[in-house]
């Protein structure tokens, strides 16, 4: 699942990278998303494997924060970058004719930069209230990595400020992105149904069919980890649960955006014709 995780975001990337007919904002925030789910799977799964390969399941003091520092930036990094998308797929539906101009290169480049920008901040705050708990000597995280809430929970010292921050900033950056996403398919949907043809609609719903099943499945697995976590204490299913939010969702996303996406399948299928007639010719 991992190979394939990277493997399949790694071609996404370099079919937009290839293909001057993909140099648009789709698939500039698309390249973005299947970088940010390489490094996002990449910050838990090696570790993982290596306590299963070494049947050693120990992490020092400074992997774990390190774990921490990664994980949240990326976690929220993809919940940004969703909203992202879906604010581009709403100016090309809603506003076809001005979607070149409103969606100017330089304006995707400010949106992703402050993306990242948030998210840093956001991961250092959480890391930096992280070093401040106390923690007894012998410590063991009921997860198969080092997760924010689980750590606060194991913490000898006060907890109160980190959980206020810690849940302050999960509706802040986490529902100020999502209801951003909400409003943007309101509007679309509003609009494609104002679309008189049938086949108007079609077109037009078909452009945000791979992004709506990529947030549908993100947030689906990310609720069903709070809710199994909430419903049994057994750490053996709140780690299931959590594989499929931090591993799952990353391998389906470049089969949903390349088995959906003609434009991909084609840039795929040049890049590899070329470098097969390449290696001929050398």
């Amino acid at each position: 699942m991992y190979l394939i995780t990277v493997v399949g975001n790694l071609l996404i990337i370099l079919a937009v990278r290839s293909e001057s007919h993909l140099h648009t904002p789709m698939y500039f925030f698309l390249a973005n998303l299947s970088f940010v789910d390489i490094f996002s799977t990449s910050t838990t799964v090696p570790k993982m494997l290596m306590n299963i390969q070494t049947k050693s399941k120990v992490i020092t003091y400074a992997g774990c924060v390190t774990q921490i520092y990664f994980f949240v930036l990326f976690a929220v990094l993809d919940v940004f970058l969703l909203a992202v998308m879906a604010y581009d797929r709403f100016v090309a539906i809603c506003h076809p004719l001005h979607y070149m101009v409103i969606m100017n290169p330089q304006l995707c480049g400010l949106l992703v930069m402050m993306c990242w920008i948030i998210c840093v901040l956001h991961s250092l705050l959480q890391t930096l209230m992280v070093l401040r708990l106390s923690f007894c000597t012998a410590v063991e995280i009921p997860h198969y990595f080092c997760e924010l809430n689980q750590m606060i929970q194991l913490a000898c010292s006060d907890t109160f400020l980190n959980n206020m921050v810690m849940y302050s900033a999960s509706v802040l950056l986490g529902g100020g992105p999502f209801g951003g996403i909400l409003y943007s398919y309101s509007k679309i949907v509003s609009s494609i149904c104002g679309i008189s043809s049938a086949q108007g609609k079609y077109k037009a719903f078909s452009t945000c069919a791979s992004h709506l099943s990529v947030v549908s499945l993100f947030y689906c697995t990310m609720l069903g980890v709070y809710l199994s976590s909430a419903a049994t204490q057994s750490s053996h299913a709140s780690a299931v649960a959590s594989v499929m939010y931090t591993v799952v969702t990353s391998m389906l996303n470049p089969f949903i955006y390349s088995l959906r996406n003609k434009n991909v399948k084609r840039a795929l299928k040049t890049f590899f014709v070329k470098e097969t007639l390449r290696g001929q010719l050398s």
